[in-house]
């Protein structure tokens, strides 16, 4: 036990020198730092990237276009397949109701994803977002990597040419959704007919390189080693280095909804953990987002003393990954109370993490 606190106190040394962790050295804190330790390196990380005593949140909303996928993602309950009666699209109509909503509240953001449909193609998405520019003054943080992948290919263009076009009609950034684990054991387990965890990659290190920038996510508690969560963390960190992409990281932990996996549901113990490991490796990613939409506002509010300095979107509305047992939606009062009661000053942000007040 003396030798395990030693190399813990090792490379919280390296933390507070600025020395980056090696991979190694992350799965060391995952499988031998305390709760306690992993706090205090990711507080203190934390604190250097953003000296004053303020979290951020944005004014945002999801808007899920389409339910039809033929993906079948094992964790996924949302989905339906081409064909179903229980499929969508929806209507300009429908969608224009849900933005006034927004605007109404002062939103800024749309979080606009949907499914992998083959009915879908590029003419859409391009009609589609320069519809919404014409009528609303919004951010449009739309397409997750898998989505953009399909469009290009049942399209026939280049992953290029696609991006140029949806950043031409209105695309102004990509949600890291659909990362899950860039590990190909876990992708391969989960959701074999997906993308891969270098076609991810791939289409994020285009798109930056165009002037479109990210998030990036992790989903965890799949079944994966607590190795494999270091190299999905040490892969976003080298793309990162390559084109500083990357706006904010957000983990969070599966949660079971009437989907196939059947895995367990996350704990608040195992996503403190996790969020610190992740501040703590992601030397070069500003902003770690909280992921209290499927933990509670609860232990959103906790992650703050574990690296965590954006409480994220009002959301409004969710449709795939909180269930009955899981809905967590906050009003923005909800939001600024819970960070005021954490001792931090709430502060509204746009989707590039610049302050509106």
């Amino acid at each position: 036990m003396v030798e395990s606190n030693g190399r813990i106190e090792t490379i919280a040394e390296k933390v507070e020198a600025r020395e980056r962790l090696s991979f190694g050295e992350g799965v060391e804190l995952f499988e031998r730092a305390t709760l306690l330790e992993l706090s205090a390196m990711a507080d203190s990380v934390r604190w250097r990237l953003h000296p004053e005593p303020v979290v951020t949140y944005v004014i945002g909303r999801n808007v899920n276009y389409t339910n039809v996928c033929w993906v079948k993602c094992s964790f996924c309950a949302f989905y339906r397949l081409p064909g179903s009666g229980e499929g969508y699209v929806l209507s300009k109509g429908q969608i224009f109701q849900k933005l006034q909503e927004l605007i109404d509240l002062g939103g800024t953001e749309v979080l606009m994803q949907g499914g992998l449909n083959p009915s879908l193609k590029i003419d859409y998405y391009e009609d589609l977002f320069a519809w919404i520019k014409q009528h609303f003054p919004i951010h449009l943080h739309a397409l997750s990597a898998a989505e953009i992948i399909y469009i290009a290919k049942i399209s026939g263009l280049s992953l290029k040419n696609t991006l140029n076009r949806l950043k031409a009609a209105g695309l102004d950034s990509i949600p890291g959704a659909g990362a899950e684990l860039l590990v190909d054991e876990v992708r391969d387990r989960v959701s074999p007919l997906k993308d891969t965890p270098a076609e991810w990659l791939n289409l994020m290190q285009t798109a930056h390189e165009l002037g479109i920038p990210s998030t990036a996510t992790m989903m965890y508690g799949m079944g994966e080693t607590l190795a494999q969560r270091v190299e999905h963390l040490v892969k976003i960190r080298d793309l990162q280095d390559l084109t500083g992409g990357f706006t904010a990281f957000i983990p969070w932990g599966y949660q079971p909804n009437g989907d196939e996996l059947k895995g367990e549901a996350g704990t608040g113990y195992g996503y403190l953990r996790t969020v610190a490991v992740s501040r703590i490796m992601l030397d070069n990613v500003r902003n770690i987002q909280a992921s209290w939409l499927t933990m509670g506002p609860k232990i959103g509010q906790l992650s703050l003393q574990y690296g965590v300095n954006d409480f994220g979107s009002t959301v409004l509305e969710e449709n795939v990954v909180t269930t009955e047992t899981t809905r967590h939606l906050m009003t923005l009062d909800e939001i600024r109370r819970n960070i005021e009661d954490a001792g931090f000053v709430p502060k509204r942000r746009n989707t590039r993490y610049q302050l509106l007040e």
